[in-house]
Order: C-alpha cells, then sequence, then structure tokens
C-alpha cells in the first residue's frame, strides 16, 4: 500500500498556486498572524539568475539561441531572453482538445506564476460589468461599491499608474503618476482625437514612484525579461519574498497537487500533491485552504476531488464547476506610417509596453452589430529588434548590401500595432472537464477542452478590425495585415491564446447556479476559497489580474476573520 507522507504541522491555510491570487493570499493571511502553506508546482524563482533585462545578445552564446533555449522541461518555448513564464505545452502535463474545437492553455510553473512576465495591464472592472444592463449574463453577487475599497487596496499595493479621467468604461484608481507618451503614442492620440475615441494614460503595474521598499522604473524597456528592481509588480517579489521573511510562511515548490482531502463532515483537511522530485505522495494538513492555481487548473482539482460525499468533485453539488470558461477576445492590426519613417533616432525612454490605451468609447450605443466592448492596446516605437523584425524588407527583395540596409534603418519604429481585448459572453458550449482517458506525468487526470466563440465574439472581432484600419488610415499609413490571415472568423483569436481563462468556478447568491459565495466561499465546503479569475462570474474587456487581486484580498480579509470567530 502506498505511503503518504503527511505533514507534522497542520497549517492555519495551505494556498494553492503563487499567482495574483495565492501571492495576495499569502500577503494578507500573514499579515494576518496565520501560518501559511504554500504550493507551487514549479520551482523557486531566483531573480537574480532567472531575470534577464540588462543582458545584451552579443554576451551570450549564439546569441541565446540552442542550448540556451533549453532551460525547463526540455526546452524555453520564449526564448533565451524571456522571463521564466510558462510554456504551452509542458511535457509530461497533456490536455485534451474536443474534435473540431480550438483552445490553447498556457502554464506557468515556477514561484508567481504568470505574474513574472504578464503585460501589468491593470483595468479596474465597472459597475455595469458586475451588474450588467443587457441581461445577456447574470449579475454578479457584488457591486463595483464593493470592490471599489478593495481595488484602492490592490493598486496602492502593487502600483498602478495612471490618470483621473471621469469615464464610466474605465473607473478611476488609486494612481501613481502616468507613464508620458512616445512620439508614435501622440500622433496615436491625435488620430483617436478625430475619430472621437479616448485615448489616454495606460493603467500598468509599474512603479514610477518607488513604494513599499520597490524602486521606481528606470526604463529599461525589457519588461518581458523579468525586473529585478521589482519596479514590475509581480507576486513573487512583492508578496511572496516579504511573507517568507516573517517567519509565517512554508514554500512546498515541486509540489503537484492531485486533490482536497475532506473529513467526513465534508471540510477540507489536507492537499494531497505529489512531490516531482520524489514522486512520494505528501499531504499538507491544513484547517483552511485557498485555491489559486489558475481558473482552469482550479477547476481541474476541485473536479478530481472526488469521495462518497462528493461524487461529482469538491464544491461541484451545483454542476458549474469547469463551465461558464471565458477568454478574452483578440484581434490585432499593424500599420506602417509614412510620418514615422526614416526618423532621427531618440532616447525612446519607458515601460516594454503601452503608454497610452484606448477604452470602450461606446457604451450602450444601439448602433453597435454586437453586445459589450472592448478596449485598445498599442505597440510600436523603437523597441529592441527581435528575430524577424526585418522580414519585410528582406522578403520585399530590396537590394543587398547597402540599399538594403539603408531601407531597414528608415523603416525601423515606422509600424503601429493595434490589439482588442474584448469581452466574451459565457456560452454552454465552452467549458472544461476531466478527460477520462488520459493522465498526466503525476497519475493525475487532465482536462478536456470545448471552446467555441458566439456571433457577439465574432462581429466584435470585424468591428476591431474595421477601427483599426480607420486608425492606420487617419494617421496616412497602410494596414499590412492581420495577425492571423486566412483565418475564419475576421481573424479572432484561438480561445485560450489570449491567457485571460476566467469563470469556472463561478460566484453566486443561489447555490445551486454557483459554487461560490460573494467573498468567494465554497458554499458546501466553507473552509474552502478559491482565489483566482475562476470565480469570475463574467469577463469584461478588462485584463484580469488587477480584480483577481482585489477579489484575493477581499477574500483573505474575510477567511482571517471567520478564522478568528471560529466560523472556519
Amino acid at each position: 500500500m502506498l505511503q503518504v507522507i503527511r505533514t507534522p504541522q497542520v497549517f492555519d491555510v495551505a494556498v494553492i498556486g503563487s499567482g495574483a491570487g495565492g501571492g495576495t493570499a499569502v500577503k494578507v493571511l500573514t499579515g494576518e498572524g496565520l501560518n501559511v502553506a504554500l504550493l507551487e508546482a514549479g520551482p523557486m524563482l531566483n531573480p537574480a539568475q532567472d531575470f534577464k533585462e540588462h543582458v545584451l545578445p552579443h554576451q551570450v552564446d549564439h546569441r541565446g539561441a540552442g542550448a540556451h533555449a533549453e532551460l525547463y522541461f526540455g526546452r524555453q518555448q520564449w526564448g533565451y531572453f524571456a522571463a521564466p513564464n510558462g510554456y504551452w505545452d509542458i511535457a509530461g502535463e497533456p490536455y485534451s482538445v474536443a474534435p473540431g474545437d480550438e483552445f490553447r492553455w498556457f502554464r506557468s510553473r515556477i514561484l508567481g506564476g504568470r505574474t513574472n512576465h504578464y503585460g501589468r495591464i491593470s483595468l479596474r472592472f465597472s459597475d455595469y460589468d458586475f451588474q450588467p444592463e443587457d441581461g445577456l449574463s447574470d449579475p454578479w453577487p457584488v457591486t463595483y461599491r464593493d470592490m471599489s475599497p478593495y481595488y484602492d487596496k490592490a493598486e496602492g499595493f502593487i502600483g498602478v499608474t495612471g490618470t483621473k479621467e471621469g469615464l464610466r468604461t474605465a473607473p478611476d484608481g488609486n494612481f501613481l503618476p502616468a507613464i508620458p507618451p512616445r512620439v508614435h503614442e501622440v500622433l496615436i492620440q491625435k488620430a483617436c482625437g478625430k475619430l472621437h475615441m479616448p485615448c489616454i494614460p495606460s493603467r500598468m503595474a509599474m512603479l514610477t514612484q518607488s513604494i513599499h521598499g520597490r524602486a521606481a522604473c528606470h526604463y529599461c524597456g525589457q519588461c518581458g525579461r523579468g525586473c529585478q528592481t521589482a519596479s514590475a509588480f509581480s507576486s513573487s517579489q512583492a508578496m511572496i519574498f516579504p511573507a517568507m521573511k516573517t517567519g509565517k510562511l512554508t514554500v512546498f515548490t515541486g509540489a503537484m497537487a492531485r486533490e482536497l482531502v475532506a473529513d467526513a463532515a465534508g471540510k477540507v483537511t489536507a492537499v494531497s500533491y505529489v512531490d516531482k522530485a520524489t514522486r512520494a505522495e505528501r499531504q499538507v494538513r491544513c484547517r483552511a485552504v485557498v485555491v489559486a492555481a489558475s481558473a482552469c487548473e482550479s477547476a481541474r482539482l476541485l473536479l478530481n476531488s472526488k469521495s462518497p460525499r462528493f461524487p461529482a468533485g469538491m464544491a461541484n453539488a451545483s454542476g458549474v464547476v469547469g463551465r461558464n470558461l471565458t477568454d478574452s477576445t483578440g484581434f490585432s492590426l499593424s500599420g506602417y506610417i509614412p510620418a514615422l519613417a526614416g526618423m532621427p533616432r531618440y532616447n525612446s525612454d519607458g515601460i516594454d509596453g503601452m503608454h497610452v490605451y484606448v477604452p470602450w468609447w461606446l457604451l450602450g450605443n444601439g448602433r453597435n452589430a454586437f453586445p459589450r466592448g472592448y478596449h485598445i492596446e498599442i505597440g510600436g516605437g523603437f523597441n529592441m529588434p527581435q528575430l524577424g523584425s526585418f522580414h519585410g524588407p528582406c522578403a520585399r527583395h530590396e537590394g543587398y548590401g547597402k540599399p538594403l540596409k539603408d531601407k531597414i534603418r528608415e523603416e525601423y519604429g515606422a509600424f503601429v500595432h493595434f490589439a482588442g481585448r474584448g469581452e466574451m459572453i459565457p456560452n454552454r458550449d465552452t467549458y472544461c472537464e476531466i478527460d477520462r482517458e488520459r493522465v498526466d506525468a503525476w497519475g493525475i487526470p487532465v482536462l478536456k477542452f470545448h471552446f467555441k466563440w458566439s456571433e457577439n465574439e465574432i462581429r466584435q472581432a470585424h468591428h476591431m478590425r474595421d477601427t483599426f484600419t480607420s486608425l492606420i488610415e487617419t494617421m496616412g499609413g497602410r494596414v499590412m495585415g492581420p495577425s492571423n490571415p486566412g483565418r475564419e472568423s475576421a481573424g479572432i483569436s484561438v480561445g485560450g491564446a489570449i491567457i485571460h481563462e476566467a469563470g469556472t468556478v463561478r460566484m453566486g447568491r443561489d447555490p445551486k447556479t454557483s459554487a461560490l459565495n460573494q467573498y468567494c466561499q465554497a458554499h458546501e465546503v466553507k473552509n474552502l476559497f478559491v482565489c483566482d479569475a475562476a470565480p469570475f462570474v463574467s469577463q469584461p474587456d478588462k485584463n484580469v489580474t488587477l480584480s483577481i487581486v482585489a477579489f484575493a484580498w477581499r477574500a483573505s480579509e474575510y477567511l482571517a476573520g471567520e478564522m478568528r470567530k471560529g466560523n472556519v
């Protein structure tokens, strides 16, 4: 019989997952004096070794190609210089997709998860996002008024840039000074003005002032390589490392969570996991658990936590676990702007991301061919050239030697890029479930995905294409083509590709139609909380990370209070 190794200590709370939700739970709960265990499926993060924002290509053998790329799981799919940010395909960790469907699942396997590398776009959900006015999705069990104080706390701690604009679609927040626009962004703002579209300073989790012991951004512009100064927010650097110094946090790395273990009364008593280094079965004993492994991974864990008391999976009497899966819609378009061609080079200071963006600007406009909305993310400028940056002039046979070099220098910095990120309305054809025929390398059943865009999202992508074309032409430019040429549905992104999965363990007031209450606490299991994007009832056109932090903060404060009262 397999021997299960149990921790001698019973922790107050076990937290599964170390990304935005798990890191926030760790910060808040240890700050409340609770003893916390953190389980992370990947290794420990070492910013000094893993982040390479100041390493130049010529300093690395083969400029980072070849053997240097083979870092984790046999290969580093985003290249040597990228922060250790995760993988679309992980050896030993398969997943399935239903025939005829498309879905890509990005997983991060390292302390801090996706927060080590994400775009840091930090947008509040609006009042109408929580209480939709068109009846196409269910209302949340919380309001903007409920969440606003927690957005204040989240922004005040992680540090978010921005300006007060008074827009209902983009609620104002607790902002640090904004990052000034660069030349291409000034031109885009002017074009937006002609088209009566707001183009405002971006809201980014980047420090323009030093706070909480983290240095202000020094504008190296290599944020995708990690940030050793922690100027770009990550849960690892801002939340978990400080919590480790309190003596209240114990971190278990290489811990692949298998299931939640419950007693006869239905309360969670332990987290069962596989130690990936030894393949031993272990358990972390706890008084309460916070599941924050990412929306799909959290659903997988609950669905795999079956017992006579929970035959359909833990906290799943409603049958909604795995259902209502959403991802942001995505469509991209680039344009060549002659006004930017041949510009004198200048120090294009800033972050590796947009300094301005376009929030949704047609709220309540009945003329739209689709419901809800999207925002526009902006790119361009004198970024460090990447592999393939000058494919255009080379492919067009602009000559050889000096003529080719002159053409490359002329076009460098003369392109702008627009990416739409819009709302997907939950539908019954998009969900994840346990694949009964496949397991991963640790013997844990894997997920099977079903994904369908509805006509709402397809029409939205058409609107993005037309809008981006108008912007490029208003700038006097030429459209260079969509990001997904030839794809059906106007080049809309593949499901999962935007990496904003949400909604698989939804919250609600009715236990018959939801798994969690307004505090992300399971209706059936009072000492179980879910603190990633899984509780989200719908997916607004805003990136999910800031709201994950806000909801996890609120849930963790509530959990600590309930534990003090003896209710958990």
